[in-house]
């Protein structure tokens, strides 16, 4: 391996309530049923197929511009919500677990289907860290699919045969391992049968696989 690529949310932070609340306000205007168990069907998708998730309670159908303009103003509450991120929203283990991948000579990415991504990781402080961004502004198919990831790898000039992804989202799993990456499950996605490695959450990776 030469390579890991991150998921943000989830995995090295965590803006999960910030998304939470959002998409609460514009569900509540729209008079959309939602709750915490619908938003934990959102990991790892993209703003749209989550609103379409949401929208599955609706009592009326959405055109696409509707649907366009509820994603934009989710978005606003959301960005207005991440003015208040700082560095405490980081987990703990994340940066010493990134900066010991960096002392052995590998490449480190972030694979996010966020457009907020990069956004959020200069905000906390962390883009130093990184040596490529792969968000939801450069992609057209957001998880399951693999571009994100696949994007990533060709940042980095790296095979993805030759890279690791580390999710928290089945989706993302999924995705890494469509790319042929191998996959380590965090968080959310600890007990899915599909990765190839599975930690409750990144301060407990086993250091020795790398």
């Amino acid at each position: 391996m030469k390579a890991v690529i991150f998921d943000l949310d989830g995995v090295i932070l965590s803006t999960d309530d910030y998304h939470y609340q959002a998409w609460k306000k514009m569900a509540d205007e729209e008079g959309v049923y939602f709750d915490r168990k619908i938003n934990n069907r959102l990991r790892g998708v993209s703003r749209m197929e989550s609103l379409n998730i949401i929208l599955e309670k609706a009592q009326r159908e959405y055109g696409l511009k509707e649907k366009h303009v509820l994603c934009e103003r989710k978005n606003g509450y959301y960005r207005k919500l991440l003015n208040h991120i700082t560095s405490k929203a980081i987990f703990t283990g994340a940066i010493d677990f990134i900066e010991f991948l960096k002392n052995k000579g590998y490449k480190v990415a972030i694979g996010s289907s966020s457009k907020n991504a990069t956004f959020i990781v200069k905000r906390v402080g962390l883009e130093i860290l990184f040596d490529a961004i792969s968000d939801g502004n450069n992609i057209i198919k957001s998880k399951p699919d693999p571009e994100v990831f696949i994007k990533a790898a060709e940042m980095l000039k790296i095979d993805p045969k030759d890279c690791v992804v580390v999710e928290d989202a089945k989706a993302g799993i999924d995705a890494g391992n469509r790319a042929k990456m191998k996959t380590i499950a965090v968080g959310e996605a600890v007990n899915y049968k599909k990765a190839d490695y599975s930690f409750s959450d990144i301060n407990k990776i086993d250091k020795n696989l790398f």
